[in-house]
C-alpha cells in the first residue's frame, strides 16, 4: 500500500482502549492464569465475558473479580459436550450474543518421554487440547455472529520440548486446525492462535519452579512471561485492529524461538 492511500481499518466507531464496546466474548479455562488475564482486557475494553473452568469457587472468585455485571461464570470441563452447549446457551441468553472465542483449556497431565505416556493419557491430551478447541468453535460459529477466534497453542507445538512431547504434539495439531478453520470460516470469522514459551502459571510450574533464573536465561529478554505478556496480544488478535490477519499462530515467548534458530 502506497504511503498516500488510506487504510481502512477499523471502521465501526470505538474510542481507542474501547476495542470490546458491546462486544461479548467467551474465554475457556479462565478462572486463573492467562485465561483470567485475556478476561480482564476484554473487560477493561469495555467487553463483557464469559468464563468457564472446572472448580466452581474458583471461577466465582474470578466473576467476582472482574465484575458481576460485566462477566458470567459457566462451571465444567472443556471436553465435555453438555458443558459446551451450556456455555454457549447461557451467553446467549445473558448477553445477547457472541462475538469472540477464546479456546485456552488446556492439559499436561503427562511429563517425561513420550516412550512413558500411556496411550489413554494421550488420548485424553488430544480429547481437551485439540478435539475441545474445534467443537467450541463450531458450536460458537453455529450460535451466529462470531467475529474471531484465538487458539491458546505454544511454543512447544513448534519444535522438541523436553519432557512435555506429547503436549507439544498437541498444540502443533491445534496450530494445523487454526489454519484450517481459518480458511473454511473465512470471510465472517477470523481464527488465530497464541504459542507462549513458559508462561508463570500453575500448568506450567514443572517447568520453572525451583529454578526460575536459570529458566529465565534462556530468554533473550531474562524472564519468563506473565498471563498479561499474553493477555495483550490475545486482545489484538481478538480485535477489529487485526481484521486482515487469519491463521496465524504468533510467537509469544520472549524471545526464546530466536535464540534456538540462532
Amino acid at each position: 500500500m502506497a504511503d498516500d492511500d488510506v487504510a481502512e481499518g477499523n471502521q465501526d466507531g470505538r474510542e481507542p482502549g474501547r476495542r470490546f464496546e458491546g462486544r461479548v466474548a467467551l474465554v475457556t479455562g479462565a478462572s486463573r492464569g492467562i485465561g483470567l488475564a485475556i478476561a480482564r482486557r476484554v473487560v477493561a475494553e469495555g467487553g463483557r465475558v464469559v468464563i468457564t473452568g472446572r472448580d466452581a469457587g474458583t471461577l466465582d472468585e474470578a466473576v467476582a473479580g472482574l465484575g458481576p455485571d460485566r462477566a458470567l461464570g459457566v462451571a465444567g470441563k472443556a471436553d465435555d459436550a453438555a458443558h459446551r452447549a451450556a456455555a454457549i446457551a447461557r451467553t446467549v441468553e445473558r448477553f445477547g450474543r457472541l462475538d469472540h472465542l477464546v479456546n485456552n483449556a488446556g492439559i499436561n497431565p503427562a511429563y517425561g518421554p513420550l516412550a512413558q505416556v500411556e496411550t489413554g493419557v494421550a488420548r485424553k491430551i488430544l480429547e481437551v487440547n485439540v478435539i475441545a478447541a474445534l467443537e467450541w468453535t463450531r458450536e460458537a460459529v453455529a450460535a451466529g455472529g462470531l467475529r474471531s477466534v484465538v487458539n491458546m497453542a505454544s511454543l512447544a507445538g513448534t519444535t522438541s520440548a523436553t519432557n512435555i512431547g506429547f503436549y507439544g504434539v498437541s498444540k502443533a495439531a491445534l496450530i494445523n486446525l487454526t489454519v484450517q478453520l481459518a480458511d473454511e470460516l473465512a470471510p465472517a470469522t477470523r481464527v488465530n492462535a497464541l504459542a507462549p514459551a513458559v508462561v508463570r502459571t500453575k500448568l506450567a510450574r514443572a517447568l520453572y519452579e525451583g529454578r526460575e533464573e536459570e529458566a529465565a536465561r534462556a530468554y533473550p529478554l531474562r524472564r519468563l512471561g506473565e498471563p498479561d505478556d499474553v493477555a495483550g496480544p490475545a486482545a489484538f488478535l481478538l480485535s477489529d485492529d487485526a481484521a486482515w490477519v487469519t491463521g496465524q499462530t504468533l510467537l509469544v515467548d520472549g524471545g526464546a524461538s530466536v535464540r534456538a534458530a540462532w
